[in-house]
């Protein structure tokens, strides 16, 4: 019996590094799953070793990562670590025979996260990226429209998630350039760009022409509330909290992704919205509105407007279910992050277009 048809009968055992909110979510995920055990878990901070192993039973405790993963007997490791661990760990975990999901973004460039493929590779593992908003029912429900033909060949798509205030621990990691990657184009905004390109049934993206600007952190205005609000004495802001891109498709598509941190809006916003020969389609939600999905087209030469139902959403327990059904397939191989690692290399492209001033050509 080869070792992916070991993992398929058989119960897993699941650890998790990272604490925080990402990573409480990926414990509850494990927990709930009748199939998994989960028998470890890894965290700097004692309270939360103490309060999630008590909530969840888990006897490995470890403040030491790189202890649990020489210790713990495992088979899958959740990594929800600041990104710029996230390399480190990932290849570590993946040269000790484990499967590895991590959170997104799957790294803070694409030359670390292209080390975590070829380290998928060696290693012949499964290496995931939680891109838990692509699991959000209205999302799904549109993959189905999109997938039905109904809105016929997408050539436009315009994306984004915009903030009134919210930039995430101030003077922390989360707005330091070598350890967060990059800014609200990092954080949020590759979350609206994996969702559009999901959408559209992957087309690869073939230059970025982007724009950063850093207005309100600099200032230290705009914090969201969680973590540190204002700027410490010596730590500059070095990322940026809004980012717009132009990016052009492999066809001829184009698609226009914004993201940012603080901005003088209404109110918070995300939106996806398709635009094909046959019909367009859009969903948002942060608005006054509840969230719905609005597709416009012809039925029998009549102008349409539908509103197909959405699920329930599925978020990080439908990432880490996601990853467990990878895991126990047969072709450990195919799920090894060259998708993630390609919109790495997007988010790359955009920091480099925004740099220069200039269109930056993806790949070739």
């Amino acid at each position: 019996m080869t070792a992916a048809a070991q993992e398929s009968t058989r119960r897993l055992r699941a650890g998790v590094i990272g604490l925080g909110w990402a990573g409480q979510q990926h414990v509850a995920a494990y927990a709930a799953d009748p199939t998994v055990d989960l028998v470890a878990i890894s965290a700097m901070e004692e309270h939360l070793l103490a309060e999630f192993g008590d909530r969840y039973q888990v006897e490995g405790r470890y403040p030491d990562w790189k202890q649990m993963l020489s210790e713990a007997e495992i088979d899958v490791v959740s990594i929800a670590t600041p990104t710029f661990l996230h390399a480190p760990m990932a290849i570590a975990a993946l040269e000790a025979g484990l499967h590895v999901i991590t959170e997104k973004p799957m790294a803070e460039n694409a030359e670390a996260a292209g080390r975590m493929v070829e380290a998928a590779n060696t290693a012949g593992r499964v290496l995931d990226v939680s891109f838990n908003h692509r699991q959000r029912g209205d999302v799904r429900a549109l993959k189905e429209v999109v997938d039905s033909g109904v809105l016929g060949k997408l050539y436009y798509a315009k994306t984004g998630w915009i903030r009134r205030q919210g930039i995430p621990g101030l003077g922390t990691w989360f707005t330091k350039s070598a350890s967060a990657g990059g800014g609200a184009m990092m954080d949020i905004g590759i979350h609206m760009l994996d969702m559009a390109l999901h959408l559209m049934d992957e087309p690869a993206v073939t230059a970025a022409s982007a724009s950063t600007h850093a207005e309100f952190g600099p200032l230290g205005r705009g914090g969201s509330g969680f973590g540190i609000s204002a700027v410490e004495e010596g730590v500059p802001f070095e990322v940026e909290d809004l980012a717009t891109a132009f990016l052009r498709l492999e066809g001829g598509g184009t698609l226009l992704l914004e993201s940012s941190w603080a901005q003088w809006i209404a109110h918070d916003l995300c939106y996806v919205t398709l635009y094909g020969a046959d019909g367009g389609a859009t969903i948002e939600w942060g608005g006054p509105e509840e969230p719905r999905i609005t597709v416009w087209t012809e039925v029998a030469g009549i102008p349409a407007e539908l509103h197909p139902a959405a699920g329930e959403d599925g978020r990080h327990a439908a990432a880490v279910a996601n990853f467990l059904q990878k895991v126990r397939s047969d072709d450990w191989a195919a799920h090894n992050g060259a998708l993630a690692l390609r919109r790495a290399e997007v988010i790359d492209a955009c920091y480099a277009s925004a740099k220069a001033g200039a269109e930056v050509t993806i790949g070739g």
